[in-house]
């Protein structure tokens, strides 16, 4: 075979491009580039993603459990619950010297305009230590006065429980209970009273699991 014979035409390469199978060979090719560099991109950002998350997570939990309450890192001490009502719930534990001080986890509300991300925190006697609306899509200027930035509504549930008020003051003043509405947006805080009542109950059918002793790690 001559090395004549190795050369494919111009006229034969361009029809092979225009075919049907050549089409497909170059469709093939440009996936599998596009594949790559995804997978590379991903790879190289997958780290610094994880680590800032991990970062937002340790800033929200600070705002509801205190510092000086644990000596632990409650981002690193888990337990995830699985609850008939709310399903598996990932709950951060705060321990001092092994002691469960305090306990953490988010549940999900349903204002005006979508979900509402709450995260609270909850002592070992079932007091609430603090809670914060980690994300929202209400209404600005009316419902996002549950943001800890637009007023301090929300820091009215710490020191709160299941006794405090009775079960029947969880609901807004509207409804007949003892927490604050938003001129021309009820719906919200009552998403979000709801939500924390969910909560404090959730707490309160699994309180001797969550405040067990943490086991010391080898």
């Amino acid at each position: 075979m001559t090395e004549e014979t190795l050369v494919v035409p111009k006229g034969r390469m361009a029809a092979l491009k225009s075919s049907p199978l050549g089409l497909g060979l170059m469709l093939g090719l440009f996936s599998l580039v596009s594949a790559l560099m995804l997978a590379v991109a991903s790879e190289s950002t997958r780290a610094p993603i994880a680590a800032r998350s991990a970062e937002d997570l340790l800033a929200s939990l600070e705002q509801v459990v205190p510092p000086d309450l644990h000596d632990n890192d409650p981002t690193a001490d888990i337990r995830t619950l699985a609850d008939p009502d709310e399903g598996e719930v990932p709950v951060y534990i705060a321990a001092r010297a092994g002691t469960v001080t305090g306990v953490a986890f988010e549940l999900v509300g349903y204002g005006y305009s979508g979900a509402i991300r709450v995260l609270m925190a909850v002592a070992p006697d079932g007091r609430l230590l603090g809670v914060r609306v980690l994300s929202h899509t209400e209404t600005p200027g009316l419902g996002d006065k549950i943001e800890v930035g637009k007023g301090d509504w929300i820091h009215g549930f710490a020191g709160r429980s299941l006794t405090d008020p009775a079960p029947a003051g969880w609901k807004v003043k509207r409804d007949g209970g003892v927490f604050d509405q938003f001129s021309g947006a009820t719906i919200t805080p009552r998403a979000v009273v709801q939500t924390i009542y969910r909560g404090l109950t959730l707490f309160q059918r699994h309180q001797t699991a969550l405040t067990a002793p943490l086991t010391a790690k080898p």
